[in-house]
């Protein structure tokens, strides 16, 4: 199992959010690529980058920030965060984005995201973001009346690389994982699943783990490392170890 650390970006600064609310950042640092360089030094081969800015925009808005990542992280790079064109998509790839997540194009047009998809084998991901079972969009800004399994299974022929769940509720509350609604999701589909959500330590790393078989790919992890509560090494270790 892969574990993503997190950097989430608003206005070119290292923030954690609450719940998915751009009203309650909390900034961890102004230097994204210092941040990228100190997961690559504790042993991360992935990093999960978010332009939360671009989210609410629907286009790039943390370019600049990206960049310096792509620069300094030597492993690969997920984005997401309004990434809702055809240039947009072939732009980060063509500056050495690894995957791509697209969250709100997935539930307004997916025969675009299926397109992609088709296109780059292996670069998409689809985010279905849920808040009470329910899929969110618009920078989680709006709650749609499409539930998670139905929305992640209109992807299931289309060659999406895997589904990046996050309950928003749990986000950046470090309320610990929601390791059966992620599990459940990874069953029902035949996509791997990366959880994202909530994670508060070591514990909801190897309970997710030991999920792999299931369909479990990944978890994404950003206040827990960024509080001290979780070390990333150990989380790698662990991750490795029971997935």
């Amino acid at each position: 199992m892969i574990v993503f650390p997190a950097i989430d970006l608003k206005q070119g600064q290292v923030v954690r959010l609450a719940e998915g609310d751009m009203a309650r950042a909390t900034v961890y640092g102004d230097n994204p690529a210092a941040q990228a360089m100190l997961f690559a030094e504790a042993g991360s081969q992935y990093l999960h980058v978010v332009d939360l800015d671009g989210s609410f925009a629907g286009r790039a808005e943390n370019r600049e920030a990206v960049e310096a990542i792509l620069e300094a992280f030597p492993g690969h790079v997920q984005l997401g965060g309004g990434i809702r064109t055809r240039e947009a998509v072939e732009g980060w790839f063509d500056l050495g984005v690894a995957r791509v997540v697209m969250g709100t194009a997935a539930l307004k047009d997916p025969q675009f995201v299926k397109d992609m998809a088709g296109e780059f084998p292996g670069g998409i991901v689809v985010a279905v973001d849920a808040r009470d079972g329910m899929v969110a969009t618009e920078g989680w800004g709006e709650v749609s009346d499409v539930s998670v399994v139905d929305l992640a299974r209109r992807f299931e022929d289309a060659g999406v690389a895997s589904l990046l769940f996050t309950d928003i509720g749990r986000d950046g509350m470090l309320k610990g994982a929601n390791i059966e609604a992620t599990v459940d999701l990874a069953r029902r589909t035949d996509m791997p699943v990366i959880a994202s959500g909530g994670v508060k330590g070591l514990d909801d790393i190897r309970l997710l783990a030991l999920h792999a078989k299931d369909g479990i790919e990944g978890v994404i992890t950003g206040r827990a490392l960024y509080d001290g509560r979780l070390d990333l090494a150990a989380a790698i270790q662990m991750a490795e170890r029971e997935g």
